[in-house]
């Protein structure tokens, strides 16, 4: 796939592997949808990128509502006509001890990195079988893979990512839509840096055989190839520093 003119949709793109990922699709000559719930960075992010070539657009969106995601994909064929790409990459986590996890919490972690995979993956691809089809790519996590202590919804929510991502990709191989994810390890971010985590950031950094953490730029390297590569479907990849070989 030629990312020049494509039209894609980027969720939780206002920060992170999302706006990097924003960025990579820009450079490429994509049209890009940010969409994401923190509308001070999304706006900001818009405007950042408003010099370049490509239309940027942000809509603001709480992957967890249904009508919201279907609003979005509704702007965004308002606006370019299409929808060709869609990153499902919004995602929260929460910490703590399983049996003290409330309802509440446990419930908005699969709304957001479930649910919305779900619904985004529900109206792209509505619209992509109205035309020649398309790409998904859902954000996954190591933490699909491999069990965490204190991880439980987050692990939930990753692993079933995996899954969804092969079914999908399986169901809608033979209508010209591949589906895909990505899963990260531990990546450089505002929360996940030296100042903020001390040691436990040493300790993070250990885990990872490369010897450091990711940048959001690498995941965006790998989710421009899933959509590039015409050949590639059902599948998720790891992009983590040799976490999960271990």
């Amino acid at each position: 796939m030629e990312l020049k003119d494509k039209v894609a949709i980027v969720t939780g793109g206002a920060s992170g592997i999302g706006l990097a990922t924003v960025k990579a699709f820009s450079e490429k000559g994509a049209k890009v949808v940010i969409a994401d719930f923190d509308e001070e960075g999304g706006k900001s992010a818009e405007k950042e990128l408003a010099g370049n070539s490509s239309d940027v657009l942000f809509i603001k969106t709480d992957v967890s509502s249904e009508e919201q995601v279907k609003n979005l994909v509704e702007k965004t064929v308002d606006q370019f006509g299409k929808v060709d790409i869609m990153f499902n990459n919004a995602g929260i986590g929460v910490q703590g001890e399983t049996h003290e996890l409330t309802d509440e919490d446990y419930k908005k972690v699969i709304s957001i990195n479930q649910d919305g995979v779900f619904y985004g993956s529900k109206y792209a691809v509505q619209n992509m079988l109205k035309h020649d089809g398309g790409v998904i790519v859902n954000t996954s996590s190591i933490l699909g893979t491999v069990g965490e202590p204190s991880a439980f919804a987050y692990n939930a929510s990753k692993g079933a990512v995996n899954l969804m991502t092969k079914s999908l990709g399986l169901q809608y191989a033979d209508k010209n839509i591949r589906v895909n994810a990505v899963a990260p390890g531990y990546i450089e971010s505002g929360m996940v840096n030296k100042e903020s985590l001390g040691e436990f950031y040493d300790q993070l950094v250990d885990k990872h055989p490369i010897g450091r953490l990711g940048k959001p730029e690498e995941i965006a390297h790998a989710v421009v190839f899933l959509c590039e590569n015409d050949f590639v479907t059902g599948t998720t990849i790891h992009v983590d520093g040799g976490y999960t070989a271990q």
